[in-house]
Order: C-alpha cells, then structure tokens, then sequence
C-alpha cells in the first residue's frame, strides 16, 4: 500500500478518480479474494483522502462567509454612525 505521505500528496481529483477505478473493478469480480480485499483497502484509504480534501473545502467556505458576514456587519454598523 501507500504511505500516508503519498497519500496526501493526493489531489481530490486524482484520490476521486483512483477510487471510482477502484469500485468499478470490484464491481465487475474477477478477482481473488486477496486482491478484492486489497482494493477494498485502498478504496477506504481514497475515500478518506476525498473527505479530507471536502471538509477542507468546506472549512474554507464557511470561514469566507463568516468574514463576508463580518464584513456586511460592520458596513451596517458604519451606515448607522
């Protein structure tokens, strides 16, 4: 497997596209157990590194609108003076 270092070294884009190769090739069987489980393993792996990647994102949003909210405060607050 990956180290956790390559792991997040990982793009959303390039964890997002390894997991969906991933599921598809366990949806379509053919392999062993051992290799299924190996899949199954890196497609949690991935999947955390898209969460993290999301509530990241999320995060930052959440702080911009908090600062913009702020912001619009404090112009009401200078239109009341």
């Amino acid at each position: 497997m990956t180290s956790k270092v390559a792991e997040e070294a990982l793009g959303y884009e390039q964890a997002r596209d390894e997991l969906i190769e991933v599921v598809r090739r366990l949806e379509a069987g053919g392999t062993t157990l051992e290799e299924s489980l190996a899949l199954w393993e890196r497609g949690e792996e991935l999947a955390k590194v898209c969460r993290r990647w999301l509530d990241g994102a999320r995060a930052r949003l959440d702080a911009a609108l908090a600062e913009e909210e702020a912001a619009d405060g404090d112009d009401a607050r200078e239109d009341d003076e």
